[in-house]
């Protein structure tokens, strides 16, 4: 099937969505025509998808190199495309892998210059509305943590743990102590992937949550029916509240239930 200049095999709204995840025109007209084509030489495809000859070797390795086609050891060269799900699956990882190390690292770095500056001039009480707000804040405080994670996880909080799950990893190898209070109606498979990188025990009625770091930093996370099912925690630098929020959760935890290791 050859392409016609400005031809599009593909609607506008998918062009848009691979766009929005770091893919070229080139390279969305070049994978789409291995898609329908299926296996090219450099040269056919350029034929075929209207990318310029000088530029589609340029566009096959970007395109390789994100995990969205393959190449054989045949002479000339073919190139096959692999499974859009199978794509962007592999980009997800990477992406995943790379912004915790680009967290890690700037956190690491940043945070000790910003505790130092004295830039104070803030309150020490906020309120976060929307679960994308809450979980960057969440991130922010574990990532930070030295020494001590509290961390209460009510059943409505349950997805939550499938993302934090790799910082608890990152802050268990750096030696940092990690005591998790869970809701009795938690998944089974959630308890026991937690209970690898923490102290982990199980608490019935469990309405609210929360994160406490090195007893200075504390996020409240809130539950309500009157909130409708916009997700609000309270976030607080104040370390009266967060000793307060940590000698209330030893409370609870003294009388949790230990989870089964067998």
């Amino acid at each position: 099937m050859l392409l016609e200049e400005g031809e599009e095999m593909i609607s506008e709204k998918a062009r848009r969505a691979m766009e929005s995840i770091g893919l070229t025109s080139y390279e969305i007209r070049a994978y789409t025509t291995l898609l329908v084509d299926g296996a090219l030489t450099a040269q056919e495809l350029s034929m075929r998808s209207g990318v310029p000859y000088s530029k589609i070797y340029e566009v096959l390795g970007k395109l390789e190199e994100k995990g969205w086609i393959e190449s054989d050891g045949s002479r000339p060269t073919k190139f096959y495309p692999r499974s859009p799900a199978t794509a962007l699956e592999a980009m997800r990882v990477r992406m995943e892998s790379e912004m915790r190390d680009a967290e890690s690292t700037i956190v690491g770095e940043l945070m000790p210059l910003y505790d130092k500056s004295g830039a104070k001039e803030k309150p020490e009480i906020w309120v976060l509305r929307g679960l994308h707000n809450i979980l960057g804040k969440v991130r922010e405080i574990i990532l930070g943590c030295e020494k001590e994670l509290l961390v209460a996880l009510p059943s409505i909080a349950e997805g939550m743990s499938r993302q934090m799950q790799p910082l608890l990893r990152q802050l268990r190898e750096k030696g940092v102590r990690i005591t998790i209070l869970a809701s009795e109606s938690t998944n089974s498979e959630v308890i026991k992937a937690l209970s690898r990188v923490a102290d982990v025990r199980l608490k019935d009625s469990m309405f609210g949550g929360g994160v406490i770091s090195d007893s200075r930093q504390v996020i409240l996370l809130l539950a309500s029916e009157r909130m409708g099912n916009e997700p609000l925690a309270i976030l607080a630098e104040h370390t009266g509240l967060a000793g307060f929020a940590r000698e209330y959760f030893n409370y609870l935890w003294k009388d949790a239930r230990e989870i089964d290791h067998g």
